[in-house]
C-alpha cells in the first residue's frame, strides 16, 4: 500500500496518486482509494448516487465485503473506492479497520490522502511507503515540516520557482525523487477527464516509485 499526501491543497496530489495507480495497473490489478474526494471528476467517471467510503464508514456495522461492492471500475485492472458524499473524517478506530482491510488486499493499493494525513494516521502507518507530493513553494514546505515524515517526495516542478529540488529535499529531510516537470498536457488531460485514457509522458517518472522504471 502506497499513500500519497500533501501538506497544502493545490499541489497536485490527486493527479499524482491517480497517475501512479494507472501506471501500477499496467503491471498488476490495482485499487485506488480516494480520501480527498477529487478522483471521480479527475478520472472522468460518474459516481452520482453511488455510495463511497463515507457511506461505508457511516454504517452501524461496516462489512468488509461491502467495500468490493462499492468499487467503481476505471479500467480492466484498476478500480476506484470513492470518498462518497460529504467530507470524510474517519475516527481513529475506523481508520484502523480500513487500514487492516486494505493491507490484506491482494491488489496493489494506492491511497490519495490529500491533506487528510493528520486524520488518517493509522492508514499512513500501515502503508509500505508514504509519499509527500509538493511544489517548490515556501508555504507548502513550511506546512510539510509540521506534518508526518514521508518516505519519499514527489516534486511538481514549475518554471520560475526559486527553490531547487535539493532545497526541497533539505527542507523536508528526504531526497526528492521523482520530479514531475510542469507540462500543459497534464492540465489538458485532467480538464477533459482523459487522464485514464491518455496519460501524459511527463507523469512517467512516477514509475520509479513503483519499481516499474523504464
Amino acid at each position: 500500500m502506497l499513500s500519497f499526501f500533501a501538506a497544502k491543497g493545490g499541489v497536485g496530489c490527486s493527479v499524482v496518486a491517480a497517475s501512479a495507480a494507472l501506471l501500477a495497473s499496467s503491471a498488476a490489478p490495482t485499487l485506488l482509494v480516494d480520501l480527498n474526494g477529487d478522483l471521480p471528476a479527475l478520472l472522468g467517471v460518474d459516481t452520482d448516487d453511488r455510495p463511497g467510503l463515507a457511506e461505508w464508514l457511516a454504517a452501524e456495522m461496516p462489512l468488509p465485503d461491502a467495500l468490493r461492492r462499492i468499487e467503481v471500475p476505471i479500467t480492466d485492472r484498476l478500480s476506484l473506492l470513492t470518498a462518497g458524499e460529504g467530507r470524510m473524517r474517519p475516527s481513529a478506530p475506523q481508520s484502523r479497520i480500513l487500514a487492516r482491510l486494505l493491507s490484506a488486499e491482494g491488489r496493489t493499493v494506492i491511497l490519495d490522502v490529500g491533506t487528510q494525513s493528520q486524520v488518517v494516521v493509522p492508514l499512513l502507518a500501515a502503508s509500505r511507503r508514504t509519499i509527500l507530493v509538493t511544489r517548490a513553494c515556501y508555504l507548502a514546505l513550511r506546512a510539510a515540516r509540521r506534518g508526518p515524515d514521508p518516505d519519499a517526495v514527489v516534486l511538481v516542478a514549475e518554471p520560475g520557482r526559486a527553490l531547487r529540488p535539493q532545497d526541497v529535499g533539505a527542507s523536508v529531510g528526504v531526497a526528492v525523487g521523482p520530479v514531475i516537470r510542469w507540462d500543459p498536457a497534464i492540465a489538458r488531460a485532467v480538464d477533459a477527464g482523459l487522464l485514464s485514457a491518455r496519460l501524459p509522458r511527463a507523469l512517467r517518472p512516477l514509475e520509479q516509485l513503483l519499481g516499474l522504471g523504464s
